[in-house]
């Protein structure tokens, strides 16, 4: 199951891996980050609004819904290949978002049909997969640099058929699963009804606010130290992207770990504080060394993410059985949406504010998340 998630959510930052060769080739504008992040947050926020109207996670198996979404998803990814410009560029990644929903949320319903105890260590592996399988598009760039930037789009696609494939052949529906009735349209606003589950839904809220962003910007945070410490040693953005990205996959297992003796609320709050200290500070990160400024973004890396699986256990948990699956792709739903939001609104204060001071607006969502968590320790 890990490491389907890990093959199949490898598709996720596939176009911002290559953005640096799609730039001169379509001769896009620096703002294409933004926008080509966005659109795949758009396609997964739309697909999982469709999921969870639908009730899909419930109604049907989850492992033939996993194994549909990897094959359309690589299908979706490997159509970058035949873009033409921006607009196509941007449909390409929508697509491919829209099938990510049945791949990342569809996971963790599934390892909760598995674990009825331990649901926090079970999540930090799977999230854990998920944030190796962002990071590793940019490897495969780093490792691949002198071949054409088409090679990681193929790669990437092929991994997620060989993960569905894998899933829906390993891994049977789990002995927890609790078959959903037909929609109810409802649902969406019952579930927040719940005060337990409605702490834990805010504070996954303003954990997102921060999180992609953040990996969205690494590789800019990168090239704006570059820029500012010319004299420096030069820097390997894509395997250093990785780096700061995947150490977050070592975060969210021995987040699980931990959760089992403290919880998983305590986990989670703990994580999402250091994290929002570290944005708070990062106006001091360009002045750093070398080694001290990598090893800032290392252990921001590490923290921003600790969190995630730990607050998808809180929400699955507060969640009824039989809509278990709709109530985490609902969060994951709304939880992306403010990524967008988040996304485009630090693209917009880059006219306003130094880009040194623009990185410690990420702190409102933790903080907000922090006040929301209060009534769960």
């Amino acid at each position: 199951m890990v490491l389907a998630q890990f093959a199949c959510t490898s598709l996720w930052f596939a176009g911002n891996a290559v953005l640096p060769s799609l730039i001169p080739q379509f001769m896009l504008e620096a703002s294409s980050l933004s926008h080509l992040t966005s659109a795949v947050q758009l396609g997964f926020i739309l697909g999982t609004l469709l999921f969870a109207v639908l009730a899909i996670a419930d109604r049907y198996s989850p492992s033939k819904v996993f194994l549909v979404c990897a094959v359309a998803g690589a299908g979706c990814n490997l159509s970058l290949l035949l873009a033409e410009g921006l607009s196509t560029l941007l449909l390409s990644r929508f697509l491919t978002g829209f099938c990510l929903a049945g791949i990342y949320p569809v996971g963790m319903k599934i390892a909760a049909d598995y674990h009825q105890k331990g649901l926090g260590k079970a999540l930090g592996y799977l999230v854990g997969a998920l944030v190796l399988g962002t990071a590793f598009p940019h490897l495969l760039r780093g490792l691949t640099q002198d071949l054409p930037w088409r090679y990681v789009i193929l790669g990437t696609s092929a991994l997620a058929v060989v993960g569905g494939v894998a899933l829906y052949l390993l891994v049977p529906d789990g002995p927890y699963r609790s078959k959903g009735a037909r929609p109810n349209f409802s649902t969406f606003f019952q579930i927040f009804k719940e005060k337990k589950f409605r702490a834990a839904a805010f504070g996954y809220f303003g954990h997102m606010w921060e999180l992609y962003t953040l990996w969205a910007y690494i590789p800019v945070m990168l090239a704006l130290y570059q820029v500012n410490n010319s004299k420096g040693q030069e820097l390997s953005f894509p395997l250093w992207a990785f780096a700061i990205i995947a150490v977050g996959a070592v975060a969210c297992v021995a987040g699980g770990y931990v959760s089992q003796k403290v919880g998983s609320a305590r986990t989670a709050f703990v994580g999402l504080a250091i994290s929002m200290v570290c944005c708070l500070l990062s106006p001091w990160l360009f002045t750093l060394s070398l080694p001290l400024f990598l090893g800032y973004l290392l252990v921001w890396g590490f923290t921003v993410v600790m969190d995630s699986p730990q607050f998808s256990a809180l929400v699955a948990q507060a969640a009824p059985s039989q809509t278990k699956g709709t109530a985490l792709t609902i969060v994951n739903c709304i939880g992306f949406a403010i990524t967008i939001v988040s996304i485009q609104f630090l693209q917009g204060v880059q006219v306003y504010v130094k880009a040194e001071y623009q990185f410690m607006f990420l702190a409102i969502g933790p903080l907000l998340g922090l006040l929301s968590m209060r009534r769960l320790l």
